[in-house]
């Protein structure tokens, strides 16, 4: 009888951790006390449009966010409209992202650097907002991971043709999500020079890059065609540099804590440096020479970029437990678990704090719940700006028996996102025949001196010839009703 050795036991791969600690931290408080903000709210309502009412919409306005929509349709449709639903498909995305910044740091400076910066990425501050956020910008930073690491792949010699049309794809998707995503193509030329790539791998990236772009070309320049969209932009200051420079800071640090283990880069053994710090600084660079053309400078539009900071810490902590481990073997093993502790114990007021509603600019939910217990049969109901309108999109039910006189064309047949308004005359005339008005309009603390006729005439009839009965405020928004004055009738 022949004795077998014991099967080796199989440990489960390394990425598996980050992915669940990441699927934690975003499951955590995932309805934010049953909240949606205004930018989730356009995801909400448009994507309980049938598919030709978004088609018809996106060629007039949102193009930029069309793949989402129909993806977020398709969702609402299978499992029904609900913050679960609406902001799952982020935290699944930030959980991949996770599990790429693992692999990639696990290839290019150990177990540990992969590791460390696997768990760190999902407690950066930016990237706790966007994991339970209703837009596609989670998505873009997991294609973001995935092509990165196929990148890696192809720097260290193991790519073949799938693995290059995977990139393309990959590139595409992010692409088609939004297309600032393709600041990351400057990146990872830049780590292809930093490594010295060879010839087949330039032509082939670039190959891969050509056909991406093309493919995407004729939404991104139609997408320009809608640029009064990102009107509200502000243009540059020097405090908004100050969050960028501060991240660029930190990865500069870490890019010099880390060390290659085996000295200079070369092809097929590149640093952890050559491709995080360029992953970080090139889009953040990108975005603000943007800006000084047309101000679009917002962090969300590079949130992938988060990426090299989080393989940048990772490779740091890799690096101080590859030193301490001659000495300090037991010190060297508990390095990246204390140190993920101390960063969850010192981010725990701002992890609490973005799974607050007050962590938004404003709470759609909220206010409908309020304009259900102050409003009366026949009431009329106006928006303050037409924008506000959201709340009666999103909660429908809360506004039943309530006539939006304002309104002349709704988003649905109008293609857009808030409708079309009548005429400022008009809504002058129907303004004044009406007893009572319930307005929907921005708290005090955001709100926004009217800035179209419309909202001019609006405010005019109700501060001339209406007088208040009713005020409400929560988390960002207003409820108000007037009646009209005695003298008025």
């Amino acid at each position: 009888m022949s004795c077998r050795p014991p099967l080796p036991r199989r440990r489960p791969p390394s990425w598996l951790v980050p992915l669940l600690w990441t699927v934690a931290l975003g499951l955590w408080g995932l309805s934010r006390q049953h909240s949606v903000w205004r930018d989730e709210a356009a995801t909400w309502q448009v994507a309980r449009r049938p598919v030709a009412d978004i088609w018809r919409m996106l060629g007039e306005i949102d193009a930029v966010h069309g793949l989402y929509y129909l993806l977020m349709h398709g969702l609402f449709a299978c499992f029904g409209p609900g913050t679960t639903t609406l902001r799952l498909p982020s935290v699944l995305a930030m959980a991949v992202a996770a599990a790429c910044v693992t692999v990639i740091g696990r290839r290019l400076a150990g177990g540990w650097a992969g590791l460390g910066g696997g768990l760190v990425f999902g407690l950066l501050p930016a990237v706790q907002f966007h994991l339970q956020e209703g837009r596609p910008y989670a998505l873009v930073a997991a294609g973001a991971g995935v092509s990165t690491l196929l990148l890696v792949t192809a720097v260290q010699g193991r790519a073949r043709t799938p693995h290059w049309a995977a990139y393309g794809g990959t590139v595409l998707l992010c692409a088609l999500l939004n297309w600032l995503s393709l600041l990351i193509l400057p990146a990872h030329a830049a780590t292809l020079a930093w490594t010295r790539t060879g010839r087949a791998t330039w032509i082939r990236w670039a190959v891969a890059v050509t056909a991406a772009v093309a493919a995407a070309l004729p939404m991104i320049l139609f997408t320009l065609t809608q640029s009064r969209q990102v009107a509200w932009i502000p243009p540059l200051t020097w405090h908004m540099l100050i969050g960028p420079a501060i991240v660029l800071a930190v990865g500069a640090l870490g890019a010099l804590l880390e060390r290659p283990r085996t000295g200079r880069p070369s092809t097929g053994r590149p640093s952890l440096a050559a491709v995080a710090l360029p992953l970080l600084a090139v889009p953040q660079a990108g975005l603000l020479g943007l800006s000084l053309v047309k101000p679009l400078f917002l962090d969300r539009y590079v949130l992938f970029s988060m990426l090299g900071l989080a393989l940048l810490i990772g490779g740091a902590l890799g690096a101080v437990a590859r030193r301490t481990r001659p000495r300090f073997p037991g010190v060297s093993r508990r390095l990246v678990p204390a140190a993920v502790a101390v960063a969850v114990i010192a981010l725990w007021p701002q992890s609490l704090a973005k799974r607050s509603p007050a962590s938004r600019v404003d709470d759609v939910l909220a206010v409908a719940a309020d304009v259900r217990q102050l409003k009366k049969d026949k009431d009329a109901v106006v928006f303050v700006p037409a924008a506000r309108r959201d709340t009666a999109l999103v909660s429908p039910a809360a506004f039943a028996g309530l006539r939006d006189i304002a309104l002349a064309e709704s988003p649905v047949a109008s293609g857009t996102l808030q409708g079309e308004e009548a005429s400022p005359e008009h809504i002058r005339t129907v303004m004044l025949a009406q007893r009572r008005i319930v307005l929907v309009t921005d708290a005090p603390g955001v709100a926004r001196p009217a800035s179209t006729e419309r909202d001019k005439a609006k405010t005019a009839v109700l501060e001339k010839r209406f007088a208040v009965v009713a005020d409400r405020q929560v988390r960002g928004r207003r409820v108000t009703v007037y009646e009209r004055l005695r003298t008025d009738r």
